[in-house]
């Protein structure tokens, strides 16, 4: 039985990286902070691996405490933080600290599999929609992209680490919070865009993206990252449209705004933020990352080294989605 870790199992994609590693009859292992929710790891099969990414020196203790892992799929991970410092500290410090810790113990007899972000380029390729293929180089222009860079970069200065990096663009499905907005904001008849240059948007249904890091377990050339989406290209409204549709909602007023008015919105909610101690939802690196007209990627070499087939195409996806909603009452 192949003996799996699963870092961020609490969170949307980690979740259903243990459901899924559960279905294939895998020994998983959750790792989960003493504050992480477990309302989706009810299954009495888990073992929970309680660990602290910013403490190298503990993450050695513990792990010493138990039998070597076949993989490790690190998905823990920030997306939104109040300073700058804290990306950097969870997701560079914390990928660097986790990975060196299974070295150094050898506590990993396989595959370390990162879970990173299409976002690590930036607006790239915005005057021909050329697709981010693996010759172009990461431009981040968020705090959170750069933290994802400097993650890679770490893992790729630790001797003996056999590790693949997985960089997705927007994942969504059911337990995600921010494209649920969308819908929440039709349901209302409101669909808010910004920009009026061309944007061309890519997807990853989350089940496909838990596809391809259970066969980067295996499968690929070592130390090499791996674009994912559904293989479609779409324009702005082909989210929001599939929504409405699915949500059978009628009457919508689609609103469009130029990208200083969504700059102002955001530097005001990142002020009141700061300002109440919270983390909000729109601040400047979310700013930045809207304003991207150019979200292409090039997926061939996940389909030929790893295998990966994508099995969601949008309408799919949004189709299960919205019907979990509806089914848990988010809706």
């Amino acid at each position: 039985m192949k003996r799996i870790l699963i870092t961020g199992s609490s969170g949307f994609i980690g979740s259903f990286m243990v459901e899924e590693a559960l279905s294939r009859g895998y020994d998983v292992w959750a790792a989960v902070r003493p504050s992480s929710s477990k309302k989706y790891l009810q299954d009495e099969r888990i073992h929970f691996f309680e660990i602290n990414l910013s403490d190298e020196a503990d993450l050695k203790k513990h792990l010493s405490e138990v039998e070597p892992f076949d993989a490790v799929i690190h998905a823990a991970g920030a997306t939104k933080c109040r300073r700058r410092e804290d990306f950097r500290r969870v997701n560079t410090d914390g990928t660097r600290n986790l990975a060196r810790a299974l070295v150094e113990t050898k506590r990993l007899k396989g595959r370390f599999v990162f879970m990173s972000s299409l976002s690590i380029f930036g607006p790239i390729h915005e005057d021909n929609y050329a697709p981010i293929t693996d010759a172009d180089t990461p431009q981040p222009n968020t705090a959170y992209g750069e933290s994802k860079v400097a993650a890679e970069q770490a893992l790729a200065e630790i001797d003996g680490l056999d590790y693949v990096v997985l960089r997705p663009t927007g994942v969504y499905g059911p337990r995600e919070k921010d494209y649920f907005l969308m819908a929440k904001s039709i349901k209302q008849h409101v669909d808010f865009a910004v920009g009026f240059k061309r944007q061309i948007i890519t997807f990853v249904y989350v089940k496909d993206v838990v596809q391809a890091a259970l066969l980067a377990i295996d499968r690929g050339p070592s130390r090499r990252a791996y674009f994912l989406s559904d293989g479609g290209e779409y324009d702005s409204r082909a989210f929001s449209d599939l929504l409405q549709k699915e949500m059978g909602v009628r009457g919508v007023c689609h609103i469009k705004a130029p990208l200083w008015v969504l700059r102002v919105a955001c530097a005001v909610s990142e002020k009141v933020g700061k300002i109440f101690g919270k983390t909000p939802t729109l601040n400047l690196d979310k700013y930045r990352i809207l304003r991207q007209r150019n979200w292409t990627c090039d997926i061939a070499p996940a389909r030929n080294l790893l295998g990966y087939s994508p099995e969601y195409p949008l309408e799919r996806g949004v189709h299960e989605a919205v019907a979990w909603y509806k089914k848990n009452n988010w809706l």
